[in-house]
């Protein structure tokens, strides 16, 4: 890292202020070159600003932060200038003119995982905290970055630190005076361990499902009321609506903020068969979506009389919505009520023109997604990554466990769960998995 680095710390446009960030060894030449010196450390310094000609630039705030206490770990300044797309340009050029480049994308906050300021899953907190759109992703990137989910995880460390001691005194000194059952003593730490690794792995999704949204499909046959539900639900024409079956013949996407959290509401293609190309693949395409949602919610046209089947995809839990109660009834609408109890579904009538089953139907889902994602306690893994390798961990263990004859590959087993659990925070990792993870930031952080 010898580079010294700069980026717009700000989304570009035009704004009031724009903030540049520079961080390295060459950030006091800098400062001397383009305002004459190195202001005090940590105080907000109003200072000219001077491009290689002398022609000044702007009239900027400084804030300097010299290393190690910086975000990075390096000398670090930041340019707050005003925000029209002439002063960013001009002061651009300036720091590229005095040999600096441009930053990658998360390059920053690498260099403050690569000096020892953050570890790997605060990092990813990061990344999170500058994403979050919602209340529940913040709260849960701010947990991260300050370091309850490695916090955790260096607890499981230790007890795996632990066991290892007692099983590598049994296998490296078994003729000293060691206690006999030394080895079997690590076994019920390591059992406990499996259980909350186990937990933790599960509990996992909870997490990834605040970060990218609770997802609620709509299904049905056509003309049910998916498009016109969801609509009314978004607040916008998100779907076309027509009188014609088949309208709908991809997935229709609209997120939507529902107590706190994100959720993900799909439109989907009315589920019938059919010998048109294109519509059959939106209905493949619907049922693949709805297999892999958290929630489904099959919509029945109440006043209809054409004989449908119940989709595959629902599960125990779902809700069956007979739609259109504004009209006079059909024989879909009891036959599908009689199905919803046979499956175990939750059913109600409901127009998609009635503010107060609207209400009602927002209120139900917002009771759901807060049972679902809130949780007695913040997740300890946030990203498939993190439960993939508790899963592996977990898996050592239970192999360590199944190692009585041979304890020194029961040791072995407990150091390689141990190297999976420091891939999370990153004490160990490979050099493509930090450029994955990395790649992912937006310049200037």
């Amino acid at each position: 890292m010898t580079d010294t680095i700069y980026a717009p710390a700000t989304a570009a446009g035009r704004a009031a202020v724009a903030v540049v960030r520079v961080s390295g060894p060459k950030t006091r030449d800098v400062l001397d070159a383009l305002c004459g010196g190195v202001p005090p450390a940590r105080r907000a310094t109003l200072r000219a600003l001077q491009d290689e000609t002398g022609e000044e630039i702007d009239r900027a705030l400084l804030l300097f932060f010299e290393g190690p206490e910086s975000y990075t770990g390096e000398d670090v300044v930041e340019f707050h200038v005003h925000g029209g797309a002439a002063v960013m340009t001009a002061l651009l050029n300036a720091l590229a003119g005095q040999g600096l480049r441009l930053a990658e994308p998360g390059e920053f906050t690498r260099r403050a995982f690569e000096n020892g300021k953050l570890d790997l899953a605060q990092a990813e907190g990061v990344a999170d905290l500058v994403d979050a759109e919602t209340d529940a992703q913040r709260r849960q990137a701010l947990d991260q970055l300050g370091g309850r989910l490695s916090q955790v995880h260096a607890r499981w460390s230790d007890m795996l630190v632990e066991a290892l001691a007692m099983l590598e005194a049994a296998v490296d000194f078994p003729d000293e005076e060691v206690p006999q059952d030394v080895a079997a003593r690590a076994r019920p730490a390591l059992e406990r361990l499996v259980a909350q690794l186990e937990q933790a792995a599960a509990d996992a999704e909870r997490g990834e499902r605040v970060r990218e949204g609770y997802r609620i499909a709509l299904i049905g046959a056509p003309n049910a009321g998916k498009s016109t539900l969801l609509n009314a639900l978004a607040g916008r024409e998100a779907a076309i609506v027509t009188a014609t079956p088949g309208t709908t013949r991809d997935i229709i996407e609209v997120p939507m903020v529902l107590a706190g959290y994100k959720a993900l509401l799909a439109d989907t293609a009315g589920l019938r068969e059919t010998g048109d190309e294109i519509e059959a693949e939106g209905v493949r395409r619907a049922r693949a979506w709805a297999a892999g949602a958290d929630l489904r919610l099959w919509l029945v046209d109440g006043s209809s009389d054409a004989a449908i089947q119940a989709p595959m995809e629902l599960r125990a839990g779902d809700l069956c919505l007979i739609t259109k109660r504004d009209l006079p009834s059909g024989p879909m609408g009891a036959w599908a009520a009689q199905q919803a109890r046979r499956l175990g579904l939750g059913t109600a009538e409901m127009t998609s023109k009635g503010p107060g089953d609207l209400a009602w139907l927002k209120s139900t889902l917002e009771e759901r997604i807060v049972d679902a994602l809130a949780g007695a306690e913040p997740p300890a893994a946030t990203r498939l990554r993190h439960q993939e390798l508790l899963s592996e961990a977990a898996d050592r263990l239970r192999h360590a466990l199944g190692q009585d004859e041979h304890l020194e590959l029961a040791a072995e087993d407990v150091r390689l769960a141990a190297r999976a659990l420091d891939r999370i925070t990153g004490r160990i990792d490979p050099e493509q998995v930090l450029g994955r993870i990395f790649s992912t930031f937006c310049i200037g952080k």
